[in-house]
């Protein structure tokens, strides 16, 4: 949360945050949260109103359906969408030794450090291709 939103919800922050405002100032800023509370009640409302009509038309579907002997496994379609398979894992494209020990990288993301310091060094990337 932020420090303006925790001053903000924090009484004795918020008291001390507003001490050297004039009652009028006061009064402005608690109109102008007053509308901000009514803006968020009508939206709050809207939505509502606007998911009644979505489970009203839904209802009129489902007796349509019902009249007809109709049911959803008919239609073919599933409500769950499936989660898509995870990839697997690209082959390595090169390899190097570094004492003793056999380091690999697919040749994506970011170069290992020890490919870094050999390219660094003058050798090409062709050198440690897999074959």
């Amino acid at each position: 949360m932020s420090e303006f939103l925790e001053i903000l919800t924090h009484g004795r922050r918020l008291k001390a945050a507003v001490k050297d405002l004039s009652l009028d100032d006061l009064r402005d800023l608690v109109a102008k949260l007053e509308k901000i509370v009514t803006e968020r009640e009508s939206e709050a409302e809207e939505e509502l109103k606007a998911n009644a009509e979505r489970i009203a038309k839904i209802e009129e579907i489902r007796k349509q359906m019902a009249e007809i002997g109709l049911s959803v496994e008919d239609l073919g379609v599933t409500a769950v969408k499936v989660a898509g398979k995870k990839r697997a894992p690209r082959p390595p494209k090169y390899k190097i030794v570094v004492d003793g020990e056999e380091i690999t990288w697919t040749g994506q993301g970011r170069m290992p450090t020890v490919f870094k310091n050999a390219v660094e060094k003058g050798a090409s990337m062709d050198k440690f291709l897999i074959a």
